[in-house]
């Protein structure tokens, strides 16, 4: 995984809200019917609800955290579902605190 493209998912509040959203997914979208939330993942199209913006900026914002690993896409039907992937944030989280304290 290329840390600039993470670095490049963080620069932005909406994505970095997504994540946000989705740590606590029961939370803020435990109205979804289609599927459990926390296990199968969050439909684009409420967490596009959520973030008040448009389906295809949301999925732009999506296809980032994606290519960036920190999230999972499944398609089910003609939906796609999204939920963060744990192991990869971790990951991230503890490489940049680990730039942040090296000292140059």
């Amino acid at each position: 995984m290329k840390r600039s493209m993470q670095i490049k998912a963080m620069a932005s509040e909406v994505r970095m809200s997504i994540l946000r959203y989705l740590a606590d997914a029961k939370k803020h979208f435990g109205h979804q019917w289609s599927a459990n939330p926390e296990e199968f993942g969050v439909c684009m199209t409420l967490i596009a609800e959520a973030m008040n913006i448009s389906q295809p900026t949301t999925s732009r914002h999506l296809d980032i955290l994606k290519q960036a690993g920190f999230i999972i896409v499944r398609k089910h039907q003609k939906w796609s579902y999204c939920k963060r992937d744990e192991a990869v944030i971790q990951d991230y989280l503890a490489w940049l605190q680990q730039q942040l304290s090296t000292a140059a």
